[in-house]
């Protein structure tokens, strides 16, 4: 830091945050920052971020980061653990908690300081000092506007540090592209030479695009540019044992000998083992919390839209199989402050046409076929929406769109959570005929043709357990054809259990991005049975949802 800059120091790449106005400048490291106070450890910058017209823009800076782990290609996945908030103006002082600096041994907000580190804090309390007296003359007055723009600004900035210190939604990849499907990657027309990395980027879930805006349209900006996605990431080494759960752990034979030995110890082959990563993609257009943000929007996007795409890499093979989840594309919402009130349609069947046809076009030139799998009851409350949907499904004609309505309360009924295998064999030839995304070494062997695009109410829970039951089906194919499993192969228990947990916990951070509490029935999707604890929970969950809003 110094008495006009903060610099951020990157190798030989260093960025200039003008605290006075604010611009960021990307520099080449010429000289040596003599003058300059360390005041810690980043690992990356998230983007600007201004409360009010008025106020002092915040420099979002990654704080403290953990490893997920690596997708296909080598490409280390992080997840943002906390952020600081960096004023650019020279009115506030820095109160920053940042990690300390393993270059000058210790940050300056340490208690136990080295003589080094004494020096720097002499000098900053001098910067400050000087900086002070600049500015105590042009100190303005404090008015009653001044005060309700202090209060709106520190709310702003306490639900900011909230939704990055404690969701655990945020995630990044310094080499890799989290915001484009494996399949999307690899069918993207080679860029042109020079040309940024993020220009590649889908813009849907470019989460930080508009914070970074100052470094996309600056010229040398590109090495400060890190993407952010809001959603979910998880990565699993799993081991897959030959032998299936159902055979005996000890099986005798007998030798030529006529000495007994232990089957499995001889004949055993080795345990293949491959990667299981999960990876959801929150949109960032229409953003918003459940009963604030329904339906659709006039540009056709939807609330609640998350792509969630299943890697599995084994060897030199890696396969993916995508699916979508996003409210139902039509104008609605639900007012009131009632448990669960009904749901009302918003616009005339004229308006809600264009803004459906919108959505569906771009569902299309993105994935082409569209499956739409809708779990909403054909009974109560839920039927206007149900027959709103299947009324512009019919009304837009489009032979890529399939309907499959499934009444997920009604087959369901009395926990038979189980009944959903009742949906799976309907829809069974259709997830083989979509197949799926497959790369070697060599490239795309084939594609996924078309995408599963699930809702029900809120797109959580009933959507959930029933994206689980396709995503597990898609894989079952996989493993066939990648040679993990022999026809009509059973899945061990252990890798039955990881595939389980990601889906339960990939549920959980999607529902409380959402929703503000974990998934309900999440015990199932965790486990495959009902248990009474989890309904206990799903009640408690289900009171804190209607008090969230």
């Amino acid at each position: 830091m110094t008495p006009e800059y903060y610099v951020i120091v990157d190798g030989e790449e260093t960025l200039w945050c003008n605290r006075i106005d604010g611009k960021l400048e990307p520099r080449k490291r010429s000289e040596q920052l003599t003058d300059a106070v360390c005041l810690g450890t980043v690992y990356g910058i998230i983007g600007k971020f201004q409360p009010h017209p008025d106020s002092d823009q915040r420099l979002v800076l990654i704080r403290q980061m953990s490893l997920i782990g690596s997708l296909p290609g080598n490409h280390q996945v992080f997840k943002v653990n906390k952020v600081v908030l960096v004023p650019l103006s020279v009115h506030e002082a820095p109160e920053l908690e940042m990690e300390p600096c393993t270059k000058h041994q210790s940050s300056w907000r340490r208690s136990e300081r080295s003589p080094a580190s004494e020096l720097q804090q002499r000098a900053l309390q001098k910067t400050w000092q000087t900086i002070k007296t600049a500015t105590a003359q042009v100190k303005p007055r404090r008015t009653v506007q001044s005060r309700e723009r202090d209060k709106y600004e520190r709310r702003l900035l306490d639900e900011l540090l909230k939704m990055f210190n404690d969701t655990d939604s945020f995630y990044f990849s310094p080499t890799g592209d989290l915001t484009n499907t494996l399949q999307r990657q690899v069918e993207q027309p080679p860029p042109p030479a020079g040309s940024p990395r993020w220009e590649r980027l889908d813009d849907r879930f470019f989460w930080n695009r508009e914070m970074l805006r100052d470094l996309t349209e600056t010229e040398g900006g590109e090495h400060w540019v890190l993407p952010i996605i809001q959603g979910f990431v998880q990565v699993e080494r799993c081991q897959l044992d030959p032998i299936d759960d159902g055979q005996p752990e000890a099986a005798l034979g007998q030798d030529s000998s006529g000495a007994w030995f232990d089957v499995h110890s001889v004949a055993r082959p080795p345990a293949k083992e491959f990667t299981m990563s999960l990876v959801s993609r929150r949109s960032r257009y229409r953003a918003g919390t459940r009963y604030k943000r329904r339906g659709v929007d006039e540009m056709g996007k939807c609330a609640n839209y998350v792509e969630t795409e299943q890697i599995f890499e084994h060897g030199a093979h890696v396969v993916s199989f995508v699916q979508v989840r996003g409210s139902v594309p039509v104008f609605w919402s639900q007012p009131g402050y009632k448990y669960r009130p009904p749901p009302c349609l918003d616009r005339d069947e004229a308006e809600t046409r264009q803004a459906f046809a919108k959505h569906f076009a771009e569902q299309v030139a993105l994935y082409g076929s569209q499956v739409i799998v809708s779990l909403v009851e054909q009974t109560g409350k839920e039927k206007l929406l149900a027959d709103a949907y299947l009324n512009h499904v019919l009304h837009l004609d489009c032979p890529q769109l399939t309907y499959v309505s499934f009444d997920f309360h009604e087959y369901c009924r009395g926990m038979r959570f189980e009944n959903v295998s009742i949906l799976i064999d309907g829809i069974k030839d259709l997830i083989r005929d979509m197949r799926y995304c497959w790369l070697d070494q060599q490239g795309l062997i084939c594609g996924q043709r078309g995408v599963f695009r699930v809702n029900c109410i809120d797109c959580l829970d009933r959507t959930n357990i029933v994206q689980t039951a396709i995503a597990k089906t898609a894989m079952d194919t996989q493993f066939v054809r990648l040679g993990l499993l022999p026809p009509e192969g059973v899945l061990p228990t252990a890798c039955r259990r990881i595939f389980q947990m990601l889906w339960a916990n990939n549920g959980d951070i999607i529902s409380r991005q959402y929703a503000g509490t974990v998934a309900l029935k999440g015990d199932f999707t965790r486990t495959g049975s009902r248990r009474l604890a989890g309904m206990m929970k799903d009640g408690y969950n289900s009171a804190n949802r209607n008090e969230n809003r």
